[in-house]
């Protein structure tokens, strides 16, 4: 199951070699919602792991970001008590234009046409 997240780049770390083939990296995105009057602001740090330790790379703190990403738990017994981990884990990001409307849309698509306006300027 997939989600998504719109916020801004708050926090972005480096790649951790987990073992000699798994890696993974950290980022973080605030995300602020008015509530009543009342402005609450959540930090929300996710995962990305692999070939996606690169995703934070192409942007810069402070900048409006859609991140896509996948729930993840993991159970481990050690010492013979159970413990949990949830992750976020990213998958894709965009950069997010004021409006709330990402800059990666696909080829010929037009904001607020009708569904059955598609664009085809392929050559063949």
């Amino acid at each position: 199951m997939s989600y998504e997240l719109i916020g801004k780049l708050s926090a972005k770390f480096n790649i951790v070699q987990r073992t000699e083939t798994f890696k993974t990296r950290e980022f973080v995105i605030e995300k602020s919602e008015d509530i009543n009057g009342r402005v609450i602001t959540n930090y929300i740090k996710f995962q990305c792991v692999q070939d996606k330790t690169s995703l934070p790379d192409k942007f810069s703190i402070g900048d409006d970001v859609k991140v896509f990403f996948n729930l993840k738990g993991t159970k481990w017994v050690k010492d013979g008590k159970e413990n949990y981990i949830t992750n976020l884990d990213a998958w894709r990001m965009e950069t997010v234009k004021l409006g709330g409307e990402s800059n990666d849309a696909p080829p010929g698509f037009i904001p607020d046409a009708a569904p059955d306006q598609f664009v085809d300027d392929l050559p063949f």
